[in-house]
């Protein structure tokens, strides 16, 4: 199975992107033996449309172009469900066990994702209320697939 961190906007060099690189690195070599050959990160601009609802339009739009259709799309939206990392690293063994090509995570620029790629999204899920800026919810959101390996290989990284 393939896994793909689908962002709008860009990461600047500095601390996030070492972090990133860090855990996207980990989760490479980790989730070989689950049968994980690939880890992406895709970044795609931010729409420079005129209105909110044609800048998310656009943004979905841009995230589905670089979505195998074939795979389980998880978006991250402050209205999604609170998971704990048990759960979560269940929804990557789901995956794994009914032979999904690619899991995506999917974030979404300033403005969010639009309504439609939360309706096609497999599950939509959040980092907690708050407002996190999104080159540290790439690397939550790496540091999470990282963990869900290490839960399901039985390694100790994870405590309960």
């Amino acid at each position: 199975m393939r896994l793909q961190i689908l962002c709008i906007g860009r990461m600047k060099s500095g601390p996030e992107t070492t972090l990133l690189n860090h855990y996207t690195d980990r989760l490479s070599k980790s989730g070989r033996s689950l049968g994980i050959t690939h880890v992406d990160i895709v970044a795609l601009p931010e729409s420079r449309a005129a209105t909110v609802d044609l800048r998310k339009t656009d943004e979905a739009k841009a995230l589905f172009e670089k979505f195998d259709s074939g795979g389980h799309l998880i978006a991250l939206d402050e209205h999604g469900k609170d998971i704990d990392s048990v759960q979560f690293s269940n929804s990557v063994q789901s995956c794994l066990d009914s032979g999904v090509s690619t899991l995506a995570i999917a974030i979404g620029g300033p403005d969010g994702h639009g309504p439609e790629l939360l309706k096609k999204a497999n599950a939509t899920v959040r980092f907690g209320k708050m407002t996190w800026p999104h080159q540290l919810v790439r690397v939550l959101a790496a540091e999470q697939l990282y963990r869900a390996t290490t839960i399901l290989s039985g390694h100790p990284y994870h405590r309960q």
